[in-house]
């Protein structure tokens, strides 16, 4: 369902509707081509030997017996990345020092987690090159590893690089090598002032688990390096740019030599961002001077590819006796994994962001630990901010007697209130959608049955701008071709197009939308921080902008007058003495009329406002077992404008359901050695058919004023709130309060058993 300004949703034709997205067809009948579906001429195949141990120095590596195996014809190692340098390069969502990401590729002099990718073979098949990489013989010395985020900061602790100095504010601040990569910390008002005068304080510590995004296509690339010096990538990625960017810096070519193709993809959820095998299959491509395709196996992408970090945390918040919050501190450090980078910082410009509190301070620390390094996975840092600061704000309102709804509703941040960090909330729908729930039938209606719960819970997302580019071209029979550099993910094709429909006053399908290639479009940044349909739509906003300008020239010139007699109006050109021609009818006059109609436009903008998402869910907990059944589930969300209702829908159920699985189930199990026991969806459990409701949406339209649709990215924030509101369900329900993830049936029990 949707709430919202009735009257402001009828000026739009196409926006709102629910038409049939443009690759559909494609891929319900398995015609879309993913990333492993590429197949070349004289294509090799490439396997990755990974390291056996957490921590180690590499000693020696023999190749030869790999080398002689028939059917092998290149093995490449770390020695055969060029030393990049202590460089910093953005990529679009994030940064990366170049030396860590080419030791991340191949490792170096050691490996920092179980899985780091050490050598790779390219062979005529998968299984000569599956059997070559057992043959490369390995000299190791075993190094103690570090896993827990807490235990790596601690003097003494087994030193993952003895290059990395703690950093705030971009300078060291100390000049003792340490896991502690970075330090980040927010502060307004007078916290400790503030809390001594408040009549309730709560203070409480949290943990979280390594959790993976969870996409079903594995990492894949095939590389061709030409004899010319060019060289093509064919991936799933989500960003072809980044790629490119990436392996260029790593393989010291000029981003002009490099060509990605950007293929279907599987899923990613910030996951594939940051390359993996794709230099690789590149330099073995270029010793063998054929295509190499490289696909990573599951247990592969569990071990070598980032996940979202471990975390600790501790939340207090201090209120009046009406509810009112007037103090809070946070203390959060995420696991950065092998190389510094975690999302810590979001996390600490998160953690307050749903609340008016004017008195706060917030401590991040971004620390290196022998696991994989960390990647974005969704709203990168809130989920975990989310889960601390909204539990301890039901256990304030349990001591205050306050309903948990109304103790939100009196604190919500709305536009003017300023973030611990420092921006100001332009227009935004937090409480629109606290009072969406409030108004919904889901809170309306009574809670029945033993052992069950009601919980609430809210989250943010800050959304993006970046840079987008698009290129139209106007077609004589009508259609309009829209080439644009955002990868596909969760239907923006439809909502790209439906906008650029809307511009021009034609039908969604009278737009043939097409994913270009690095070569084929202009700079175009990844695909995440909710930012395609807001971004890039606004790139075709302003493309289609400049078409009508060009239309309205064009018919001018048809009717001989001149072009302010002209104007463009619900998909047709008016001019003077009731002339008129529909957009199809003067397509069809371009050829004969002059050259064709083309226009680009590139965009970079600020940051949106964000969005505020509220999920209401019942559950019951078994207090023989420990497990937890969600019952029913409604989430509301601030989506701006909704342009495809059923995409938005979608991103809200899909994000619910990955907030889920953090929430109950889903974590990496390490052994004291640092080696992943769950690596496979068998033992690594994300949410089925069977563990899901009916998930009930919510849509709330409170337009993002920068955006001439009133677009807001919608696909980020539905993660957040579930754990939140799925361990204040479970407190109801069991008299349990859980401050870590997952909320598994082992851990409910023993606490249940505690009580």
């Amino acid at each position: 369902m949707s709430t919202g300004n009735a009257s402001a949703k009828k000026k739009y034709k196409v926006i709102g509707t629910r038409p049939i997205r443009h690759d559909g067809a494609d891929k319900v009948t398995g015609r879309a081509k993913y990333g492993s579906d590429v197949r070349l001429t004289g294509m090799l195949y490439g396997a990755i030997l990974r390291s056996p141990h957490a921590h180690a120095k590499i000693r020696s590596i023999d190749i030869s017996a790999a080398a002689a195996l028939p059917g092998v014809h290149a093995i490449v190692t770390g020695k055969d990345i060029p030393e990049p340098g202590d460089r910093i390069v953005e990529l679009g969502e994030g940064s990366v020092n170049m030396r860590h990401l080419a030791t991340n590729v191949l490792a170096d002099d050691k490996v920092l987690y179980r899985g780091h990718a050490v050598a790779a073979v390219a062979a005529d098949s998968a299984d000569i090159a599956a059997e070559a990489i057992l043959k490369i013989v390995v000299n190791y010395e075993k190094l103690p590893p570090v896993i827990d985020v807490r235990e790596a900061m601690k003097p003494g602790a087994p030193l993952l690089h003895n290059n990395i100095f703690t950093k705030e504010m971009g300078s060291p601040i100390t000049d003792k090598p340490s896991n502690v990569a970075a330090k980040f910390y927010y502060e307004q008002g007078d916290a400790d002032a503030a809390f001594k005068k408040a009549d309730v304080v709560i203070e409480r510590e949290f943990q979280t688990a390594t959790v993976h995004q969870g996409y079903i296509e594995p990492h894949t690339s095939t590389a061709q390096w030409h004899m010319d010096g060019r060289l093509t990538v064919w991936t799933s990625t989500q960003g072809s740019f980044s790629v490119r960017q990436q392996v260029a810096e790593l393989l010291e070519m000029p981003q002009s030599l490099v060509r990605v193709v950007p293929m279907e993809i599987g899923g990613g959820f910030g996951g594939k961002i940051t390359v993996y095998e794709a230099p690789v299959a590149a330099l073995l491509s270029k010793k063998t001077g054929r295509p190499v395709k490289i696909t990573m196996n599951r247990a592969d992408v569990f071990q070598g590819s980032g996940p979202t970090p471990g975390s600790y945390m501790k939340v207090k918040l201090g209120a009046d006796k009406t509810g009112k919050l007037v103090a809070g501190e946070a203390y959060i450090a995420f696991e950065a994994g092998a190389y510094p980078g975690s999302p810590v910082n979001p996390a600490a410009m998160c953690v307050f962001s749903c609340y008016d509190i004017p008195n706060a301070k917030v401590t991040g620390y971004d620390v290196c630990v022998n696991k994989p390094r960390s990647n974005a996975y969704r709203a990168p840092g809130s989920t975990q901010a989310a889960f601390a600061v909204e539990t301890v704000l039901e256990e304030v309102a349990e001591k205050l007697g306050v309903c948990p709804l109304e103790i939100r509703l009196k604190n919500a941040v709305k536009e003017g209130t300023r973030r611990v960090d420092g921006p100001v909330y332009p227009r935004i729908g937090m409480v629109e959608c606290l009072e969406a729930i409030k108004n919904s039938d889901h809170w309306k209606s009574k809670l029945t049955g033993p052992n069950r719960g009601r919980g609430l819970g809210v989250g943010y997302w800050f959304n993006a701008g970046l840079k987008s580019s698009v290129n139209l071209s106007v077609n004589i029979d009508g259609k309009v071709t829209l080439v644009e550099g955002s990868t596909d993910i969760g239907g923006s094709r439809a909502g790209l197009a439906m906008q650029l429909a809307e511009t021009l006053g034609i039908t969604a399908h009278d737009v043939v939308p097409l994913v270009a290639d690095t070569d084929n479009v202009g700079y175009t940044d990844v695909t995440g921080g909710s930012r395609v349909t807001y971004a890039t739509g606004k790139a075709v906003y302003e493309a289609g902008l400049k078409v009508i300008d060009l239309l309205v020239d064009r018919a001018a010139l048809i009717w001989e007058v001149d072009a302010t007699q002209v104007r463009y109006e619900d998909g047709a050109v008016h001019g003077p003495g009731g002339k008129s021609m529909t957009f199809k009818e003067l397509a069809a006059k371009l050829h004969e009329s002059g050259e064709g109609i083309t226009a680009t436009a590139s965009v970079n903008p600020h940051s949106a406002g964000g969005a505020f998402a509220v999920h209401l869910v019942d559950v019951e907990v078994d207090p023989d077992t420990g497990k937890t059944q969600i019952v029913r589930y409604t989430a509301a969300q601030d989506v701006g404008t909704a342009i495809h209702p059923a995409y938005v829908e979608g991103q809200m159920q899909g994000g619910a359901v990955q907030g889920i699985g953090w929430a109950l189930n889903e974590e990496y199990f390490y052994d004291a050695e640092g080696t992943m026991r769950n690596s496979s969806y068998l033992d690594y459990r994300i949410p089925t058919c069977f563990d899901i409701p009916n998930i009930e949406t919510i849509m709330v339209e409170v337009p993002e004023p920068t955006h001439p649709f009133g677009v807001r990215g919608v696909g980020e924030a539905p993660i957040c709130p579930p754990p939140a509101a799925i361990g204040a369900a479970i407190y109801k329900a069991a008299g349990v309060r859980m401050l870590s993830l997952p909320m598994s049936p082992p851990k409910v029990l023993h606490e249940i058993l505690k009580k």
